[in-house]
């Protein structure tokens, strides 16, 4: 089965950055996901962050478009997220996540429709890593 592990995230202020990482192992050879990353906020519902498409190219939320970058190393089957100007609005818990095909973007992957997902135990997800951004 496959097991994704996040590290990277802390506490910093205004206008900080972080990178996240998240190491996936386990794969069946010949499977194929659709990784990304997605944050949960204290009492809100989880949401896409920053996606990757089944060709490597990346999708995301409004409202970190230009500060949040994912890339990707499969080589060692990792995924990051760096994030730069950070304030408190991304204070969230992060998680990766490894979804089968078909990929979604980043305006898909709506509160309602990772609630479905979640609900539906489709996909694998990490345990999070918590960022705290203070002003």
């Amino acid at each position: 089965q496959v097991h994704l592990a996040e590290f990277g995230g802390g506490s910093v202020q205004n206008g900080g950055s972080l990178r996240l990482s998240c190491v996936a192992s386990g794969y069946t050879p010949g499977e194929d996901f659709c990784m990304g990353w997605y944050r949960e906020a204290p009492g809100k519902l989880r949401e896409g962050v920053a996606l990757l498409g089944s060709d490597g190219d990346a999708s995301y939320l409004e409202s970190v478009q230009g500060r949040f970058t994912v890339s990707e190393d499969s080589t060692k089957h990792t995924l990051f997220l760096q994030m730069n100007n950070l304030s408190p609005e991304d204070t969230a818990t992060y998680y990766c996540a490894a979804l089968p095909p078909p990929c979604l973007l980043a305006h898909e992957a709506d509160p309602t429709v990772v609630r479905s997902v979640l609900e539906a135990n489709y996909g694998y997800w990490g345990h999070g890593t918590r960022v705290t951004v203070s002003s």
